[in-house]
């Protein structure tokens, strides 16, 4: 617990500071909200059809790569349709299936659980979609905080085992790793506090990977500050695209 508290004084710390020779954090926060505004208005007339066939594709294409088949320890989240965020259900079910196939092979799925109002969120182990998620306020499905038998779920950040793999959901992302999320600054914050335990430990760095619709996808960079995490590699319905060195090295076949 105290190095969690740690952790989360670090993160802290990097909140206060700006990009040198970016805009000023007030015209950053308002570029984000206008083009929160321009995607989310995007997705609303986003084509029934269209969306599933995007969803189809983007989870066919994260089934085949390597990079998903040998990570051994993933966080993922689970899609939500209010939120209009990227279909998971086939890539739950592979991931669960997985781990009741090979129990002892550590293999290990987390799914996100919101804390509280202040950006806060943890990511617990789960083994059944049906009997481990609840619906929370926002009708977003997540684990509940102890097991059947009231034993608590075992905490990611608590783990004695590296995370090779964490599925983002986003709002909005750039050709060059930047994400966009919701404004909530839940998974921002929840990286900066995994990868500074990462780095703690000695762990090799997960690699990040967001799921997005061609109409998430900007031409131009997304505003970011120096709180927002960049991502390894972006999976759309056109294919992979690697940002990072670690994941142009990683084989997608």
């Amino acid at each position: 617990m105290l190095r969690l508290l740690h952790l989360k004084n670090k993160v802290a710390t990097m909140a206060t500071h700006v990009i040198p020779g970016s805009p000023p954090l007030d015209a950053v926060c308002q570029q984000k909200k206008a083009l929160r505004t321009l995607v989310r208005r995007q997705l609303r007339a986003l084509p029934p059809l269209a969306k599933q066939e995007e969803d189809e594709a983007i989870q066919k294409h994260v089934l085949a790569t390597d990079w998903f088949r040998n990570s051994q320890t993933v966080c993922a989240y689970v899609s939500c349709a209010n939120l209009r965020e990227v279909e998971t259900s086939k890539i739950m079910a592979y991931l669960l299936q997985r781990q009741h196939e090979f129990p002892g092979m550590k293999k290990k799925v987390y799914v996100p659980r919101i804390e509280d109002k202040e950006s806060h969120m943890c990511m617990l182990h789960i083994t059944n979609i049906d009997e481990d998620l609840v619906a929370n306020s926002m009708n977003i499905l997540e684990p509940t905080p102890l097991m059947p038998l009231g034993n608590p779920r075992a905490n990611m950040m608590e783990s004695n085992e590296p995370v090779d793999l964490f599925l983002l959901p986003g709002l909005a992302f750039d050709k060059k790793g930047g994400r966009l999320g919701r404004g909530g600054g839940y998974y921002d914050l929840f990286l900066q506090n995994y990868l500074l335990l990462a780095k703690d430990k000695g762990w090799k760095q997960p690699l990040l990977v967001a799921l997005a619709y061609s109409v998430q996808i900007q031409e131009d960079l997304v505003p970011m500050t120096s709180t927002d995490v960049n991502i390894d590699a972006l999976v759309s319905c056109d294919g992979i695209h690697p940002f990072s060195s670690q994941m142009s090295n990683t084989s997608s076949s």
